[in-house]
């Protein structure tokens, strides 16, 4: 992993000149925060040696290195799911790569399913904390202690201090938002009505097909981690409809611009 890792890295390296310390995930729909970045710089994940390639509608697969209100960011245009049929270190290659380059804050976005009966479609989620029911861990392996310890703390995986500024900006730009717990499962079938009623009893308020994998990993690595999803419908049995991709995609890309005008200011003040 380490050698490939620094493979990605020399090549990056030669094509951009940038250091930036923050990078954002983004996820169905999501990529419209693209726009707000300047000085862009977009490499497809195909021309990147040892990546994955996103093969998602509504997932464009380059990463983006520019500038927002003047701070060096990397964008991950689009991520790998473990439904695509990657491996977990495949889906969280890209954080081994953050960690190399110098990255020390990430924000990640995601679609989820509303569980809570208290949110509605559209609205933002603060990942409070998450419950992995994926069946795995991406940890699992040989450890290489270049990255990180063998059994990382699980305390903290999403920063109190990045979740307070969150706040306190969507507050002065009286952002509605929610706050919760996300679980996440490897989809890629939506869940069945008896499977959220189980999840709603063990305390999560929303349901996704990613993140978890990656935040887990960040945790590892020791990148300062902020996650908000975008809720983009109400999960089975709470839904009045059956559930559609293109829907999710809908949904995030009209609750998006909101979403990025939050990341936009949450950067600035990091």
């Amino acid at each position: 992993m380490f050698k490939k890792v620094m493979e990605t890295i020399n090549f990056l390296e030669s094509k951009v000149n940038t250091k930036p310390k923050i990078a954002i995930i983004l996820g169905s729909g999501l990529g419209g925060l693209v726009d707000f970045i300047e000085d862009k710089k977009s490499i497809p994940y195909g021309d990147i040696p040892n990546f994955p390639i996103s093969t998602v509608e509504g997932h464009a697969g380059e990463l983006v290195f520019g500038k927002i209100a003047g701070v060096e960011v990397l964008a991950m245009k689009g991520r790998f799911h473990f439904y695509e049929g990657y491996t977990m270190k495949e889906v969280t290659y890209p954080e081994y790569v953050f960690k190399m380059l110098g990255i020390e804050k990430l924000i990640v976005t995601n679609a989820a399913g509303g569980i809570n009966k208290d949110f509605s479609a559209g609205e933002l989620m603060i990942i409070t904390d998450h419950i992995n029911m994926f069946g795995t861990n991406p940890l699992i392996g040989k450890n290489d202690e270049r990255f990180g310890k063998r059994f990382p703390d699980m305390t903290e995986v999403y920063s109190k201090n990045l979740i307070s500024l969150a706040e306190k900006i969507a507050s002065k730009m009286k952002i509605s938002y929610k706050k919760g717990v996300y679980l996440g499962t490897t989809g890629p079938t939506y869940e069945t009505a008896a499977e959220i009623k189980m999840m709603e009893i063990i305390g999560a308020d929303a349901v996704g097909m990613s993140t978890v994998p990656e935040t887990t990993v960040s945790n590892y690595l020791g990148i300062e981690t902020l996650g908000i999803s975008c809720v983009t419908n109400m999960a089975t049995g709470i839904a009045v409809k059956p559930h559609s991709h293109q829907d999710v995609v809908k949904t995030a890309n009209e609750a998006g611009d909101c979403l990025c005008k939050w990341i936009v200011e949450i950067v600035k003040n990091i």
